[in-house]
């Protein structure tokens, strides 16, 4: 599992455009890895949103390497995979280290697609980012499904998995990139029974406090059994201000690691702790 933090509302990387070449030379050459691209996204409107999470994206190497993966595959009806991979691929596929590219095509796609993000207001890219990934896992899904349908076993009869509309779909590379498990535990206060139940989730909201860390976070949610109270889920990065009558972004400082080291609460010694590397962090700053 990757962990792709978000935090707040995010911002666009600064675009780089006529500067580039002062900025390549400034880093220097034997700064960048081999065959890596560094390139800033066009704002279409406060679409920073969006470029945002897409170049915390394209710097998740199994991710972008499974969508440049999939754009070599036959081509199909344009989606929103199909942009995204266009776009990925004009990245990695740049003469030049750093620059500036205008993802027009991936935004007149979504915007298409979902008349919440068919404006020029700013949106919550925590939001953007979970229509993105699930939308991408529906896409597959539905293109596995179209494939089954379209064939046979080799002894002529049709896949039984296919028939049974009720069968829960395959997971994709998605969920085998960003999917993780929570068990949520109960212990009967009589009979000292433990019954177990677990969820697969793509996003997970913690409660933030002041000059807090995400490692505490973490912690006090898996205690106090945050991550299964829906009610507060909906106030991880927002508090409600009495004389305001409405909800305000918290501006809180939280520290987060470079490894993220999560332990194993439920008592199952299959499941030991568990070392993750930190993949992206996408910070709005302003109001």
């Amino acid at each position: 599992m990757e962990i792709l933090m978000t935090v707040s509302k995010f911002a666009s990387f600064c675009t780089m455009g006529a500067n580039a070449s002062a900025l390549e030379k400034e880093i220097g050459s034997e700064q960048f890895p081999v065959n890596e691209h560094y390139f800033g996204l066009v704002n279409f409107g406060n679409t920073c949103y969006c470029n945002s999470v897409l170049q915390a994206l394209y710097f998740c190497r199994p991710f972008r390497e499974k969508i440049l993966a999939y754009r070599s595959q036959p081509r199909r009806k344009e989606n929103l995979l199909t942009c995204l991979a266009d776009l990925f691929h004009s990245i990695a596929n740049q003469k030049r280290k750093v620059g500036v590219i205008p993802p027009k095509k991936f935004i007149t796609r979504l915007r298409k697609e979902n008349e919440l993000f068919d404006n020029y207001m700013q949106q919550d890219a925590h939001e953007f980012l979970n229509y993105l990934l699930n939308t991408i896992a529906d896409l597959l899904q539905e293109e596995r499904k179209q494939e089954k349908s379209n064939g046979r076993l080799a002894n002529g009869t049709l896949d039984s998995q296919n028939n049974n509309s009720n069968a829960t779909p395959a997971p994709t590379w998605v969920h085998e990139i960003f999917q993780g498990t929570l068990t949520n535990e109960t212990r009967c206060l009589t009979c000292e029974t433990i019954s177990s139940k677990d969820e697969d989730f793509l996003d997970l909201s913690v409660d933030v406090e002041q000059n807090t860390s995400i490692t505490h976070c973490l912690r006090l949610g898996s205690t106090s059994g945050l991550f299964f109270d829906l009610a507060k889920l909906t106030e991880g990065r927002f508090k409600y201000m009495e004389q305001l009558q409405r909800y305000t972004k918290l501006s809180y400082r939280v520290v987060f690691p470079l490894e993220l080291r999560l332990f194993n609460t439920s008592g199952d010694a299959t499941n030991p702790e568990r070392l993750y590397d930190l993949v992206a962090v996408v910070v709005h700053c302003g109001r």
